[in-house]
């Protein structure tokens, strides 16, 4: 007797710390038993937010003041632009999801901190677009504010695409690293045909956060496209391992980071680094972005379990040359790959992971992986608004 196997439709919804816009991916969910996920993207696609909302969101994630009225509008508008962003992907499709998992614009994310007393202080994670204003503009069930479930039991509430890439990418054959590269560089370890409870994943530490500060300073472009301006300077090796000593790399996981570390005062600190020893602005963009190679190669040596045989990987860093050839040359024998691979965008692959963790919130199922954010039990991620 054949067994059948059940097609969910989820639109999968991510703005991640660049806050240039709304990453959309439609998918077809199909279950194949003990759990076991597959993922068929039907589309995929960036919606830029307009120059206002970005500048904003900018502004309060650089330190900028709001009343709380000013927050609250700001809410409102990410919101909005997240719902004409569902709607504009259902019209388009001429489709109708079963539900939509909405991350959100994070704009603050503190991990929890030991206190000088000896306690624990709760994390604490602010993503903006609620998922009620989404749900009454579509008509369909949305789950949103996915991390806070993680960090109410001890958990940093990052990274949450672990569990996905648990899901889909474990290889009975080989240990993989999905090596996400966003704002943020982060890491999920996949021993060869790994239980839950083996998979690992962490923050790296910067992924373009810098880069792209720095090509905005330096040369008036918002990124390094395909990595030629690193490509044309020299790597200052000393200030590299200058920074890598920086209490972040050396600190054990789980672990998490954001903007809130890598701010325009940190890239400017950095600048002068490299201006003490003379170095160009090219020169520049190559050894930021060797920071970023350098901090993933030191985060495996020190942290993974086993040296991994594959690197998968995915955000807007798979695009830059510069950073996939370095990191080929010093991550080798593994072979360094992207999600493409194994049928998963790499510009898309965070919207394809909130899809997903919607899907198990609504099928009443864990989100979170323990050994990966240091949460003391595995609870369900996202509350769910109804249309």
């Amino acid at each position: 007797m054949e067994s059948t196997v059940k097609t969910t439709r989820a639109l999968g919804l991510m703005s991640g710390t660049s806050m240039d816009g709304i990453d959309a991916a439609l998918v077809d969910i199909m279950e194949h038993g003990n759990n076991r996920l597959e993922v068929q993207q039907i589309v995929a696609e960036t919606y830029p937010y307009d120059r206002r909302l970005q500048e904003d969101l900018h502004n309060l994630c650089s330190g900028g003041r709001l009343t709380v009225e000013q927050l609250c509008d700001l809410d409102d508008r990410v919101a909005e632009a997240f719902a004409d962003t569902a709607v504009a992907v259902m019209e388009k499709e001429a489709t109708r999801p079963e539900l939509i998992g909405s991350h959100g614009q994070t704009v603050f994310h503190r991990p929890p901190e030991h206190t000088e007393t000896g306690g624990t202080r709760l994390g604490y994670s602010v993503q903006l677009g609620r998922g009620a204003v989404i749900a009454k503009r579509t008509g369909v069930v949305v789950v949103n504010d996915f991390r806070k479930a993680d960090i109410e039991v001890g958990g940093q509430g990052a990274p949450l695409v672990p569990m996905v890439d648990w899901l889909l990418i474990t290889d009975p054959r080989l240990t993989r690293a999905c090596q996400n590269i966003g704002g943020i560089g982060n890491v999920t370890y996949l021993p060869q045909n790994g239980k839950h409870d083996q998979v690992l994943g962490f923050d790296t530490g910067p992924g373009n956060v810098l880069i792209d500060m720095a090509a905005r300073l330096l040369f008036n472009t918002p990124h390094d496209d395909g990595g030629r301006l690193a490509r044309g300077g020299r790597i200052h090796t000393p200030l590299v391992e200058k920074w890598l000593e920086q209490e972040f790399f050396k600190k054990r996981p789980p672990k998490s980071t954001g903007r809130e570390l890598y701010t325009e005062e940190y890239l400017q600190d950095r600048v002068k680094d490299c201006r003490s020893v003379q170095l160009t602005d090219m020169d520049i963009m190559a050894t930021l972005t060797e920071l970023t190679v350098q901090s993933i190669a030191h985060s495996y040596r020190a942290f993974l379990p086993r040296r991994p045989d594959e690197v998968l990987v995915s955000g807007g860093g798979s695009h830059n040359r510069q950073l996939m050839d370095r990191l080929q040359e010093v991550l080798s024998p593994a072979k360094v790959t992207t999600t493409e691979s194994v049928g998963i965008s790499v510009d898309f692959k965070e919207g394809v992971s909130f899809a997903v963790l919607g899907y198990t919130r609504i099928k009443e199922r864990p989100g979170n992986l323990p050994s990966v954010t240091g949460a003391s039990r595995r609870v369900l991620l996202g509350e769910i608004s109804y249309p």
